[in-house]
């Protein structure tokens, strides 16, 4: 029976997450992990695992993303952060909502699991951009939509260009106003995987460079 549902998983050093990620990976889900670069064998602890590995060697968020949903051959498309961050079991009423129509894009809302999980800095800076998202363009988000489920053919159409951080939050914007229905759900958020460190939330740095991207998108 061919995959429903491919889940690309953009990742850059993310080895020591993925055996555990890619064991919770529900049946019906193909798996396209996107080595954007990595140091530390990512790639081949990927296809141990039974993933299948596209490499993209341009740098930045968007650009593995859109290597995966490029390299896709399913009806539809989920994308989740590779880090072990998120539980992949909580895309299939995701994927159920947009297969029955109810939505054209499902999201997920990161509902932290304890405190700590989230950075400060972090969240500030996605709450800066949520709450310009819903003045500006009345978008009903409550997240940047770090979990994601659409039909490929749908998301290729968007035509996003973006291909660092910005990507999520020109899709979102794209995606309103081509008239998308979208539908945010709570997810669970949980500490990165032991001896990962996040590109974004990882460091002050990294958020205030994600930030730059957010607005250069917004502008």
């Amino acid at each position: 029976m061919p995959v429903q549902c491919d889940l690309i998983l953009p990742c850059k050093d993310e080895a020591a997450a993925l055996p555990a990620l890619l064991a919770l990976v529900p049946a019906g889900f193909g798996v396209i992990v996107v080595d954007n670069g990595s140091v530390d064998g990512t790639a081949e602890v990927a296809v141990r695992c039974g993933a299948r590995v596209v490499s993209e060697s341009v740098p930045g968020y968007g650009a593995a993303v859109h290597a995966g949903v490029l390299a896709s051959t399913a009806e539809y498309v989920a994308v989740l952060d590779g880090d072990g961050s998120m539980d992949p079991r909580e895309l299939e009423p995701m994927l159920a909502s947009v297969v029955a129509g109810e939505a054209t894009m499902a999201l997920g809302r990161r509902r932290p699991v304890r405190a700590g999980v989230w950075p400060w800095h972090a969240r500030a800076g996605n709450a800066a951009v949520v709450w310009w998202l819903r003045r500006r363009t009345a978008l009903p988000v409550r997240d940047i939509a770090p979990v994601r489920v659409c039909r490929r053919e749908d998301l290729l159409a968007l035509g996003v260009q973006d291909r660092r951080f910005g990507y999520p939050v020109e899709l979102l914007v794209a995606a309103h106003r081509a008239g998308w229905v979208l539908a945010e759900t709570d997810i669970s958020y949980h500490p990165r995987a032991t001896g990962t460190r996040s590109k974004v939330s990882g460091s002050l740095v990294g958020s205030v460079r994600t930030a730059r991207d957010f607005a250069r998108v917004l502008r």
